[in-house]
């Protein structure tokens, strides 16, 4: 099986896990991920890159059927504002492409923040840092190796 740079970061750290692939489906959106690999849509995250007001990048994790509430993203982020970046900056900034990013392994550590709703789950799905390819890891596995925190990051979420 190819390993990607994400499976490498969590082999190297002793992180267990467990992969999935998509890559020989039709699979584009994250909800369409989730169904293929018939998987609860609500446990399998995205991993989105924003700018804030202050230049700092800041990485938000959310359902995939979900959208980022950027109002409630700067708040997380102590942010008067934050906006999406644009796709063309996300390889040079993380070291991953648009689809196939991950809060793992980027070049550098952002501030990351998790939707609350995470935290119904014992593990998550996310990007393994290739498009085609997610990696399930418990939330008190992953807490070892990523630093982040979590908050009401959704449109419409609990209103």
């Amino acid at each position: 099986m190819e390993k990607t740079n994400v499976m490498r970061f969590l082999d190297g750290r002793k992180i267990p896990y467990k992969p999935y692939t998509y890559a020989d489906t039709d699979a584009v959106s994250g909800v369409e991920v989730a169904d293929v690999l018939g998987q609860n849509p609500a446990q399998v995250f995205k991993t989105l890159v924003t700018v804030g007001k202050s230049k700092k990048n800041y990485i938000f994790m959310i359902p995939v059927a979900e959208e980022l509430d950027l109002k409630k993203a700067a708040e997380a982020a102590g942010e008067k504002s934050v906006d999406m970046i644009k796709s063309k900056e996300m390889l040079p900034l993380t070291g991953y492409v648009h689809g196939g990013c991950s809060p793992l392994g980027m070049k550098k550590n952002f501030k990351t923040v998790m939707d609350e709703s995470a935290n119904a789950f014992e593990s998550i799905i996310f990007s393994a840092g290739k498009i085609g390819w997610q990696v399930e890891v418990k939330l008190a596995d992953l807490k070892k190796v990523l630093n982040f925190s979590t908050a009401a990051l959704t449109v419409n979420n609990g209103e």
